[in-house]
C-alpha cells in the first residue's frame, strides 16, 4: 500500500506537471487536503509527511476532530469546504481559516456579525452555481457582480470564487466559466477542482484544489 507520504508527492508531482504548459508555478497552486468523514488516525499520517492545509465539510465534525490535532500542530491551516448554516458561522469563524462556501445574503450577514464579534476577519470564497444545479448551493451566476460588492461592503475579505461543477460531464467548460467570472469581477482566487479533475482544474487557472480520495483513499476503506 502506498503511504501517506507517497499519495502526498503524487498529488504535488501532478500539480507541478500541469502547471508547466500552463506556465504557472506550483507554489500559485493550494493543495486542500479533504480530511472529511476520515479519523484523526489517518490524519496524522499526513501531518507526519509535512502537510498543513486541511478542509472539513462541517463544522462540528471539524470541532471534535481538530482540537487535540491543532494543539500539537498550531500551524495548520483548516478550510470550511461544505454548505454552512448561518446559525453555525460563529462557531465557522472561530474555527476556520477560510470559508470556501458564502452562497446568500442571509449567511453573509451572519457571518459578517460573527466577525465583528469575534474581531477576526476570515477570507471568504463565494460559491458559485457554475452549472445551474437545483440541489446544489452557490450563487446564481447572474447575482455574482452584485453578491460580490455586498461581500466587499461587508469589509469580508474576498478569497475568490468557488465552484463544484455538475457531475459526469466535461468539467473545464466550467472552470473556465468561473475563471472568467473572476477574471471579470476582480477576485483573484478560484477554489476548483477535486481528486478526479484537479489537472484539469490547475490547467485553467485554479489556485485551491480541494483534494480528498486521492490523499485518504475511499470513505471509510
Amino acid at each position: 500500500m502506498e503511504s501517506a507520504a507517497d499519495k502526498l508527492a503524487e498529488v504535488q508531482s501532478n500539480i507541478a506537471r500541469m502547471c508547466k504548459p500552463a506556465r504557472r508555478e506550483p507554489e500559485d497552486v493550494k493543495l486542500i487536503a479533504v480530511s472529511k468523514t476520515h479519523p484523526a488516525e489517518r490524519i496524522i499520517p499526513l501531518l507526519e509527511a509535512g502537510h498543513r492545509v486541511f478542509g472539513e465539510n462541517r463544522v462540528q465534525e471539524a470541532q471534535g476532530k481538530w482540537f487535540q490535532l491543532l494543539e500539537a500542530h498550531p500551524d495548520v491551516e483548516l478550510h470550511l469546504i461544505g454548505q454552512l448554516q448561518s446559525n453555525k458561522a460563529e462557531e465557522a469563524v472561530e474555527l476556520f481559516d477560510v470559508i470556501h462556501s458564502l452562497d446568500r445574503p442571509s449567511l453573509l450577514k451572519a457571518l459578517a456579525k460573527a466577525m465583528d464579534k469575534a474581531g477576526r476577519r476570515v477570507p471568504c470564497f463565494v460559491q458559485v452555481n457554475i452549472g445551474d444545479e437545483e440541489q446544489k448551493g452557490g450563487c446564481p451566476i447572474a447575482e455574482v457582480p452584485a453578491f460580490l460588492a455586498k461581500v466587499r461592503e461587508a469589509n469580508i475579505p474576498l478569497a475568490g470564487l468557488m465552484c463544484l461543477p455538475p457531475s459526469g460531464i466535461e468539467p473545464a467548460p466550467f472552470f473556465a466559466l468561473l475563471a472568467k467570472l473572476a477574471q471579470d469581477n476582480g477576485a483573484e482566487g478560484l477554489s476548483m477542482g477535486m481528486s478526479g479533475d484537479y489537472e484539469t482544474a490547475v490547467q485553467l487557472g485554479s489556485t485551491h484544489v480541494r483534494v480528498g480520495t486521492a490523499l485518504f483513499g475511499a470513505r471509510g476503506s
